[in-house]
C-alpha cells in the first residue's frame, strides 16, 4: 500500500490574481478557502420508508474570506466589485519533506470590510468576505482537484466533470 502525503500548512498568501505586485504575505494572518457543498434535492415518497436528500452536480454559493492585520486601503479600491484572486498556500509534505504549492483561483467580489476591535497595543485585524463567487479553483501539487465555473457551466472533481452529461442532455 503506497504511503499517504500528510499535508501541513506553512505559509499563505492572498493576491489579485491580475495585479502584480498585490501580495499580502506580510499581512495576512488568516485565510477561509470557500466549502465545497453539493446541493441536495429532498424527496420522501409517500409510500416509502424514508426521506432521501439527493446530491445534485452542482454546489452551494463558496463563501471565502481573508483576514489582515492592519488596514489595507487597497481593498477599497475594488471592494463590491468582482475580481480574480489567489489565494495560496505552502504546505509541507511530512511524509516526504517536500513543499508543495496550494492554489485556489477564486473569482468573486469583497462585499464586506470588517474591523476587529482593537486597542493601540496591538495591530488592528479586518476581515475581508467574499460575495458573488463564479469561478472556484483549487490545485494541491499542481494536481487540479476540484474546478467549478458558473459561465461555463462546469464543475470537475479531480478532472471527471460532473456535469457534462446534463449539457449534453440540454443540447449545450
Amino acid at each position: 500500500m503506497a504511503q499517504r502525503s500528510l499535508y501541513m500548512l506553512t505559509a499563505v498568501d492572498v493576491r489579485r490574481a491580475e495585479q502584480a505586485g498585490s501580495s499580502r504575505a506580510f499581512t495576512i494572518s488568516s485565510l477561509t478557502l470557500p466549502s465545497i457543498t453539493f446541493a441536495t434535492a429532498s424527496h420522501n415518497p409517500g409510500g416509502g420508508v424514508m426521506d432521501t436528500n439527493f446530491a445534485l452536480p452542482r454546489i452551494e454559493a463558496p463563501e471565502p474570506a481573508f483576514s489582515a492585520k492592519g488596514i489595507d486601503t487597497d481593498i477599497f479600491t475594488g471592494l463590491g466589485l468582482t475580481e480574480r484572486w489567489v489565494f495560496a498556500g505552502a504546505y509541507r509534505d511530512k511524509t516526504t519533506g517536500r513543499t508543495v504549492p496550494g492554489r485556489a483561483i477564486i473569482e468573486g467580489a469583497i462585499t464586506a470590510w470588517e474591523p476587529d476591535e482593537s486597542d493601540p497595543a496591538e495591530f488592528q485585524g479586518c476581515t475581508h468576505t467574499f460575495a458573488e463567487v463564479t469561478h472556484y479553483e483549487l490545485t494541491l501539487d499542481s494536481k487540479e482537484l476540484f474546478y467549478v465555473d458558473f459561465f461555463e457551466r462546469v464543475i470537475r472533481r479531480g478532472g471527471v466533470d460532473l456535469f457534462a452529461a446534463d449539457r449534453r442532455a440540454l443540447g449545450a
